[in-house]
């Protein structure tokens, strides 16, 4: 059960009654001195541990300079060339990463902001492949030259968005960052998909990595950058502290919200640009140090900045040292250590009472206060004035007007975008005979042609778009938010891992019933740990993310550990491909829609009245636990369907319901309209891939993320943006 708005409000109350807050200032120091000893013990460690079969007698002798170490050139290379640089860059490049996410949290009020934020992973992530893909380059420097390149311009793009309107306040950092991520990933994608060598260097690299530390030359460019952003992040904790108070009391105390979120992303830029040059994009460690650090400090946030930095030093050097010992004589990816130390962790914070202590039980509590119940019955005789009445006997249906010429409309646009899609393929044919060929009618070798080789990967994509539409309408009016996608509950993630697992059991690919076990399985797990499918608070959220953490981490390990051909073609299906695809693989999904689909319809009627608040749903005759239950379950079958087919294509589960809603009205759920659009967008986006480049064929998933960051743009420049996300 969450907390109640009373329960939320009154425990900062109950707290002051009592002595806590001193006895936690008394702890402070405490916690303090043993994440430093910890510290200082990893970084030991780290030291002691390696190639080169060096003990920690012999590393001893030679930081002590006893026993003429020093003029050992075989102690020399191994502790004075590898091993130091390499744990001063952990220690620094975990403190940088941490002291951002904690940053980055507090300024967005979001106890889930990830350093990946402001577009930076995916800036730099474009920079190193542009630089390899265009301009061959080969070295670590560089490498770092065109990653912090990169990571500079995606934040200052970033800022630049966010306050064009708003005076970039924390939403619109998260959705500008959001946005041009989405964006800068996909053209990464355009460019690895086409060059089998980009995407060798580059499949090692985006893990992150301190294989490649050799002297202090990387570091010691970076280190004033390094100084510049850690000096801007104690400096601007006071004032943040005030931030979090509310832009009007923060005014009145002399400070300017905007300026500070500026300085602050600044800040961030420089820490964590600086630290994906250095050793690559380490993703989840920002959000886990930050998370642990909001859990010791309480809202000290000055306390809390500082604890980030030195748990996010420990853990990225206790993950360094794991990943050199755990498959040796070979280097585990680092990333996949962090993940695997930090989801477990971060379900065990979740699963404790001191999340009720943080203020992180339900996120919406900020939300306008839900309608009165005389408001909903309101609404429900404007849809009936609205609609059809439809008779046949004793039986009557209303049909929404406005849903229904919607609906007409988008399945004529579907038409047009099959046979324009059918048409891509076999030109010569024109228009009229590829109409009628797909309608089964004319020249039998343009129906054979058409309908066995073209129409089988059409069906593919109608169905996996109908699916992730349906899927993230279900998901987003569960959530009352717009932005909400079956990703959150881990279900893609999942999905992919289970059908490359799959994969690599059976040797064969394309095993449809993989990405419904993962999505199940996904979902079972977040939802158990979570505590149940009723929770809405950010344990549910928390949970997902560790999830798809994890699920990501096998993913990348299955990419690497496989033959470049292969890897490169599994990477193709895991950016979202319909190459290939056809009515194998689409029939168990069209049976599937067969059964889901007049599921979600005979509950749609329901989700309308569950937009409200529960009560109110409640008094309509409406049960709103086992409703949500069941809409989850079909979201979560659907989604893990669409994976199964074309792997995990990005924003069709958001931009459906969104661009459907807009279409029919606000007064219905727009199950229908999500389905056929959905469609539309999977179809268009596939032959857009397959003729905007002659001879080279882009994944429809790639497509969807590169057009998806403007619209996620217009969702945020939107007069209702504020209102509605």
């Amino acid at each position: 059960m969450t907390l109640s708005h009373v329960d939320t409000e009154a425990k900062p109350a109950a707290d002051q009654a009592v002595p806590r807050p001193s006895h936690g200032r008394r702890k402070l120091p405490v916690i303090a001195a043993g994440l430093l000893f910890a510290v200082l013990v990893l970084a030991a460690l780290s030291l002691s541990v390696g190639a080169g079969e060096v003990g920690p007698g012999a590393v001893l002798d030679y930081l002590l300079g006893r026993h003429g170490a020093r003029d050992n050139s075989r102690l020399s290379l191994v502790v004075g060339d590898l091993r130091i640089p390499r744990t001063l860059t952990a220690l620094l490049v975990g403190a940088a990463l941490g002291t951002s996410g904690s940053l980055l949290q507090a300024v967005t009020r979001n106890p889930l902001a990830e350093t990946g934020l402001l577009g930076v992973n995916a800036g730099a992530s474009l920079g190193v492949v542009a630089g390899i893909a265009f301009l061959g380059v080969q070295s670590g420097l560089g490498h770092l030259l065109w990653a912090f390149g990169g990571a500079i311009v995606a934040s200052a793009l970033v800022l630049l968005i966010a306050g064009r309107r708003g005076g970039g306040s924390p939403m619109r950092l998260v959705l500008a960052g959001s946005a041009l991520g989405a964006t800068f990933g996909g053209l990464t994608s355009v460019i690895v998909v086409n060059s089998a060598e980009t995407y060798d260097r580059f499949r090692f690299w985006v893990l992150g990595s301190l294989a490649g530390v050799e002297g202090f030359g990387k570091l010691t460019g970076l280190l004033p950058v390094l100084a510049v952003g850690f000096v801007i992040a104690l400096l601007v904790a006071r004032p943040l502290s005030a931030l979090a108070l509310g832009d009007d009391l923060a005014k009145g105390l002399g400070h300017r919200p905007s300026t500070i979120r500026v300085v602050v992303a600044v800040a961030v830029t420089l820490l964590t640009a600086s630290a994906v040059a250095l050793v690559g994009p380490i993703s989840f460690l920002g959000l886990l140090a930050g998370f642990l650090a909001r859990t010791l400090a309480g809202p000290r946030l000055t306390a809390q900045i500082a604890f980030a930095g030195l748990i996010g030093a420990g853990v990225l050097t206790g993950a360094d040292v794991l990943a050199r010992v755990v498959s040796r004589p070979f280097e585990a990816p680092v990333s996949v250590i962090v993940a695997l130390i930090g989801a477990p962790v971060l379900i065990g914070i979740v699963r404790s009472r001191r999340m009720g202590t943080m203020g992180m039980t339900d996120p919406a509590t900020e939300e306008a206060a839900p309608p009165k119940r005389r408001f909903a019955l309101r609404q429900r005789k404007e849809e009936r004035r609205e609609s059809l009445v439809l008779r046949s006997g004793a039986l009557s249906m209303l049909l929404p007007r406005r849903a229904a010429l919607a609906a007409l409309a988008l399945a004529a646009f579907l038409v047009a975008a099959v046979v324009l899609s059918a048409y891509a393929g076999q030109s010569e044919m024109g228009l009229t005979r590829t109409f009628n060929a797909v309608l089964g009618s004319g020249d039998r070798f343009d129906v054979l042609l058409v309908q066995k080789f073209r129409l089988g990967r059409i069906v593919a994509g109608l169905t996996a778009g109908a699916a992730l539409g349906l899927a993230g309408c279900l998901t987003q009016t569960l959530a009352r938010n717009r932005l909400a996608t079956p990703e959150l509950l881990g279900v893609n993630d999942g999905a992919t891992a289970a059908v490359l697992i799959s994969t690599t059991l059976t040797g064969t690919f394309g095993a449809w019933w993989a990405g419904p076990l993962g999505a199940l399985v996904a979902v079972l797990v977040v939802t158990t740990v979570s505590g149940g499918l009723g929770q809405r608070g950010y344990r549910v959220l928390v949970v997902g993310l560790a999830m798809s953490a994890l699920a990501s981490a096998v993913t990348q390990v299955v990419l690497t550990r496989r033959s470049l051909n292969s890897a490169s073609s599994l990477y193709v299906w895991t950016s979202g491909s319909l190459n290939g695809r056809g009515y194998s693989v689409a029939t168990p999904v069209l049976i599937g829609l067969a059964v889901l689909v007049p599921l979600a319809l005979v509950v749609a009627r329901q989700l309308n009245v569950l937009r409200f608040d529960d009560s109110t749903a409640s008094s309509l005759g409406v049960a709103p636990a086992r409703v949500r239950m069941f809409c989850l379950l079909l979201a979560v079958a659907l989604a893990g369907l669409a994976v199964g087919i074309c792997g995990p294509v990005g924003f069709v589960a958001l931009a459906s319901p969104v661009i459907a809603g807009r279409l029919a009205g606000p007064l219905r759920v727009p199950v229908v309209g999500s389905m056929l659009t959905g469609a539309v967008l999977i179809v268009v986006a596939d032959t857009v891939g397959r003729v905007l480049f002659d001879g080279v064929e882009i994944p429809v998933g790639i497509v969807t993320t590169v057009l998806g960051g403007p619209f996620l743009l217009w969702v945020l420049l939107g007069r209702s943006a504020a209102a509605r996300v």
